[in-house]
């Protein structure tokens, strides 16, 4: 069957403003692919307004993954029909920051991206994409689903790695949508031994036991409390300084991020995975983190090929089962509705939406 002559594409206004276009099918150069896009999630980050409108009208979506629709001259790697993950971002591998393990922090890096964006029926995959390693073959195991959650799923491992989570760990994970419940899945992968979730929303507290939390508790109670009496009475933290080992910041509410604060352990890190609205400035009690806890601070974004691949296979081979968190498929010309099941953030954790749905 040949390709449709007119690409149907999600143009993104505002959260509340998502318009189905048709625009010319992408062509290709040398070394490049066409992608018929069969999964494409909506992320935590396509709702962040404040980051996102100031570049509308403009077509997101970074999560997908597809079948390879045509291939550019060179490509070899690659055939149509092969069925694969993509990420929209590459690092070079040559800067001082990819030589150094700080692949995100390279400028390619923020410059690369998909033409027109995963929020589309096809895209183009540019060839510095597939050359630096943005594009994998998706095992016969992995469902188009799974496969379209590799990238956030390896933006947790490259940021889990940054943490210094490990085996005999306790996380304590505030906010458990699906940022949370990916570094829920990821910190049992690395051998957490306690692994306590966060969230106001009591169908996500519900959603973090059954995905393997050992607890999941309710931010409206004093948290910290809360956290030593779960600690101390498993017997392996008693104590009144008693507090997490590694505690992963999954929301953008500044409460969350003095809690996190308050909860880390002496020696232990706070990773903070979600950025605060834009000016927001928070006080920090510096002797009391630094200088008595000598608690670490830190932050990751993104993903370096190397991350993505290591998310592929924890799915591929059953560590980490992410098919749970896909609560919702939707067509294209239903996009509008699943940027509203995120934004309500009760029984919705991952949305898939799928072009071919459309008909």
């Amino acid at each position: 069957m040949g390709l449709p002559a007119r690409n149907r594409v999600a143009v993104y206004h505002s959260n509340r403003d998502l318009r189905i276009e048709a625009r010319d099918l992408p062509s290709l150069g040398p070394g490049e692919l066409l992608l018929e896009v069969t999964a494409s999630g909506i992320c935590g980050s396509d709702l962040m307004e404040w980051y996102r409108r100031p570049r509308a009208p403009a077509v997101l979506g970074h999560e997908v993954a597809g079948r390879v629709a045509a291939v550019g001259a060179g490509v070899e790697r690659f055939r149509p029909g092969d069925r694969v993950v993509a990420t929209h971002h590459v690092p070079c591998l040559a800067c001082r920051y990819c030589r150094t393990g700080r692949e995100t922090a390279c400028e390619t890096l923020h410059r690369t991206s998909f033409d027109p964006g995963g929020f589309a029926a096809y895209l183009r995959v540019p060839a510095l994409n597939l050359a630096q390693g943005g594009v994998l073959p998706l095992p016969a195991q992995v469902s188009d689903d799974a496969g379209s959650m590799v990238e956030p799923l390896g933006c947790v491992v490259r940021a889990q790695r940054k943490a210094g989570v490990g085996p005999g760990d306790t996380v304590l994970i505030l906010g458990a949508g699906v940022s949370g419940c990916l570094h829920l899945l990821a910190a049992r992968a690395r051998g957490a031994a306690r692994v306590i979730a966060v969230d106001p929303a009591p169908e996500r507290r519900r959603f973090a036991e059954r995905l393997g939390a050992d607890c999941a508790l309710d931010p409206a109670a004093p948290l910290v409390e809360a956290l030593r009496g779960t600690l101390g009475g498993a017997g392996a933290k008693a104590g009144p300084g008693a507090g997490a080992d590694r505690v992963i910041v999954c929301t953008a509410a500044r409460a969350a991020v003095t809690a996190a604060l308050e909860a880390v352990d002496r020696g232990g890190t706070v990773l903070f995975f979600a950025p605060l609205e834009p000016g927001e400035v928070l006080p920090v009690p510096f002797n009391a983190v630094f200088w008595h806890r000598q608690a670490t601070l830190t932050s990751s974004y993104g993903a370096a090929p190397a991350d993505l691949a290591e998310a592929l296979e924890l799915i591929a081979s059953g560590r980490a089962d992410v098919s749970p968190l896909v609560t919702h498929r939707l067509p294209l010309g239903e996009i509008g509705r699943g940027f509203e099941l995120m934004l309500e953030a009760r029984d919705s954790l991952k949305v898939i939406v799928d072009p071919r749905l459309d008909g």
